[in-house]
């Protein structure tokens, strides 16, 4: 896609429309995912490890009589983080590092397209994990959807687009090995303090008041409340996604570098 956007701007072709760029370069992105074996890695077989332990060390709160009913949400919130913040984060990085954002540079995509882009693929490789999942809740643990599934895709949806755009911020304007440490340190960050493992109740008040409005906890909270018949809406949850979503991802266009 690359050298096709590129051959196209230096031979005077007319270049192709703006929704036809991105959609090429999806296609592109989801390619060079599937060709990284530790990306398939992180995104889809961590969140599944991580559901089948921890439920199975029975030390996580029971929601109806089952683990898997507080875990399950928490765990996606976990995927979505693996997939934005540290697969595309990290990925992107070492595409800058390597000169590959260079030579998209000099084609017609513009860096707003670029990102849509890459959220678009996450967000269809968050399918496969969802589907995964969902799969290995009902089957082991015999987990059963409840609660508001579009409001639960929803939030997954804004979780999405902010941990993504967090990854991007920083592969488009730190160097590769400090997205590298600062993705992992992070996502260590938010499965401590992102409540979906280990509650926020059982944090230090000042640190649990903190965390309540970070994006993992945010998340988390929301995924919760939608996918239980007896939670009511998130409104602050959702509320802390969006102003995390529109915050970071206009930090993440206006600041990201191709080289």
């Amino acid at each position: 896609m690359a050298t096709q956007t590129f051959n196209q701007k230096t031979t005077g072709s007319k270049a192709a429309s703006p929704g036809r760029q991105i959609l090429t370069q999806t296609q592109f992105e989801l390619l060079l995912t599937l060709r990284r074996g530790e990306n398939i890695l992180v995104t889809l077989i961590v969140p599944v490890v991580l559901l089948i332990f921890f439920t199975s060390l029975n030390i996580v709160p029971a929601v109806n009589g089952s683990a898997v009913n507080f875990l399950f949400p928490g765990i996606l919130a976990l995927a979505v983080m693996a997939a934005g913040m540290v697969n595309l984060g990290i990925a992107t990085a070492y595409e800058r590092y390597y000169g590959v954002l260079k030579l998209l540079g000099s084609s017609p995509l513009p860096r707003s397209g670029l990102i849509i882009a890459k959220i678009i693929s996450i967000l269809l490789l968050e399918i496969v994990q969802v589907v995964l999942l969902v799969g290995v809740a009902i089957l082991l643990y015999g987990w059963q959807p409840a609660g508001s599934p579009p409001l639960a895709l929803l939030a997954m949806a804004l979780g999405t687009v902010t941990f993504a755009a967090i990854g991007l911020a920083m592969a488009g304007a730190l160097r590769a090995e400090l997205t590298l440490a600062g993705a992992n340190a992070l996502f260590l960050l938010f499965i401590l303090l992102g409540g979906g493992i280990l509650p926020l109740s059982h944090l230090p008040a000042p640190l649990a008041a903190i965390a309540q409005f970070l994006p993992a906890a945010a998340l988390t909270q929301a995924l919760q409340a939608t996918m239980s018949n007896n939670g009511t809406f998130p409104g602050f949850a959702f509320l802390i996604l969006v102003i995390w979503t529109i915050v970071v991802l206009v930090i993440a266009i206006r600041t990201f570098q191709w080289e």
